[in-house]
């Protein structure tokens, strides 16, 4: 694999665009959305530092570790939060799909299982990963379950593994999905979304 290049993927609930800096407004009016950086488990940038979030996830971009997405609804064409290629490994090659958030209003609409099937299939049926990883906080309980439903399993925890933004100690829990589990996990993803109407 090479570099993944920014791309648009388009989905029944939301598209994946490629991030920039015009989505600046749109994504703060989506983070005061529910107030989720006030989480302390999660890493939802505040309105004040949106732009600096964006930048963040630009430069790494232009390394060559990140391609991050800014998550739009198809229904009305609101911007509903971010997500992420992460840590990419063109080598093997490997993806972990993470950095991701969505408003407070859209949870439980669709939105993330069909974002979770963009990422999921371009990775295993375009870009050919052997494997995709995910990573959360081990308190982040809901984060942790949402993975599970995805089919995801628990390969082990991070101890100690990195400093929260008011630098204290976090253990990471770490997922994957393996090639061969992949069209159960589709077939799972596309079960539930079957359940919502677009």
């Amino acid at each position: 694999m090479t570099a993944i290049e920014p791309l648009t993927l388009n989905g029944a609930f939301v598209t994946l665009e490629p991030l920039s800096r015009e989505h600046h407004d749109g994504l703060v009016e989506a983070a005061r959305d529910g107030e989720l950086w006030k989480l302390w488990y999660t890493s939802v940038p505040s309105p004040e530092r949106m732009s600096a979030e964006i930048d963040r996830r630009l430069a790494l971009q232009e390394s060559g570790s990140m391609v991050p997405f800014a998550t739009r609804l198809n229904s009305n064409g609101k911007l509903i939060g971010m997500t992420t290629y992460m840590n990419i490994d063109t080598a093997t090659p490997r993806v972990e799909i993470g950095s991701t958030w969505n408003a407070a209003s859209v949870h439980g609409t669709g939105t993330n299982p069909d974002s979770k099937l963009l990422l999921l299939r371009h990775a295993f049926e375009t870009l050919g990963c052997p494997a995709v990883e995910f990573r959360t906080h081990w308190l982040n309980h809901q984060s942790r379950d949402a993975i599970a439903r995805l089919g995801a399993k628990q390969d082990g925890v991070l101890r100690n593994h990195s400093r929260t933004s008011d630098g204290v100690l976090r253990d990471t829990v770490v997922f994957s999905i393996l090639e061969h589990e992949w069209p159960a996990v589709r077939t799972g993803l596309e079960f539930r979304l079957a359940k919502y109407t677009p």
